[in-house]
């Protein structure tokens, strides 16, 4: 298998950060390994052992730590459980299950039944946004709820960024962080922190570059689960109008929220998130 790094001591330093900031996550956690059928699967658990489970779900290039600011929060009235993706840069195995098929769900069946879950509610961003909305198609009766942040496979998947972010990588470091502001939309002074661990990790770690399958109108007209839908109006990867359309669309009892100013990073929806998933 081609490893998802471009060197040994890239993946070393990205670990190393990553363990450094587990360290520093705000509430009690176990580090639970599963194993599924795409290798072993590593979860960060927190909450009340008899709450709701939350099944949480990262984006491309990330891992667990994305849900580091909401988790005290949410954590207070849900079991959670923040996955690291398998083919990303966490803790779980390098495997990339094809997308558009069943081997995302699949994987996913083996991580629930794993951590002993029937059912669950889920909330994923971006490419975990797009494996949660794949989950909920292909298994309704195992999603409670669905909360979606700037989600792939619904609006167009724009490409005009990749040339500018080519571009500006030219120019070594700094251009590559110039780049991962302009792809993310964190330009703001206190995005310094997550903006220098992206730099990082974009710099040493091989994303995936296929397209997202799209999600045809029909399986989005046979969500039966509550829905909701947070988009920036700024996101250069996703067209965030067409997702809002689409979804206003086909699922009239969805809540939707285009951010207005907002990039493909969502921040800041901490409580917006937990009054939905609360119902």
């Amino acid at each position: 298998m081609t490893t998802i790094y471009k060197s040994a001591a890239g993946q070393d330093e990205i670990r190393r950060r990553y363990e450094d900031a587990l360290r520093t996550w705000p509430v009690p956690a176990e580090h639970v390994r599963v194993p599924t059928r795409e290798g072993e699967t590593f979860v960060l658990v927190s909450g009340p052992e008899d709450a709701p489970p939350l099944l949480l779900l990262h984006g491309s290039g990330a891992n667990a730590v994305t849900w580091q600011g909401d988790i005290a929060s949410w954590s207070r009235h849900f079991r959670t459980y923040a996955v690291d993706l398998v083919g990303e840069p966490g803790l779980s195995a390098q495997s990339r299950p094809v997308l558009g098929t069943e081997a995302v769900a699949l994987w996913l069946d083996d991580v629930l039944d794993g951590l002993g879950i029937g059912a669950a509610s889920f909330a994923g961003t971006s490419l975990g946004g797009w494996a949660a909305l794949d989950y909920a198609v292909r298994r309704p009766g195992r999603v409670a709820r669905l909360a979606l942040l700037c989600p792939g496979g619904i609006g167009r998947q724009t490409m005009g960024w990749l040339f500018k972010a080519m571009v500006l990588r030219l120019f070594g470091r700094r251009g590559t962080r110039r780049s991962v502001a302009v792809v993310a939309g964190l330009d703001a002074p206190e995005h310094g922190p997550a903006l220098d661990f992206l730099t990082l990790t974009f710099s040493q770690f091989r994303p995936r570059t296929e397209r997202l399958p799209v999600f045809s109108d029909e399986q989005l007209r046979g969500l039966g689960m509550p829905l909701l839908v947070i988009v920036g109006a700024r996101d250069v990867m996703f067209d965030s109008a067409e997702t809002a359309r689409r979804v206003r669309r086909n699922v009239p009892d969805a809540a939707v929220e285009v951010l207005p100013g907002t990039g493909h990073a969502i921040l800041g929806q901490t409580e917006t998130v937990l009054a939905f998933l609360r119902g």
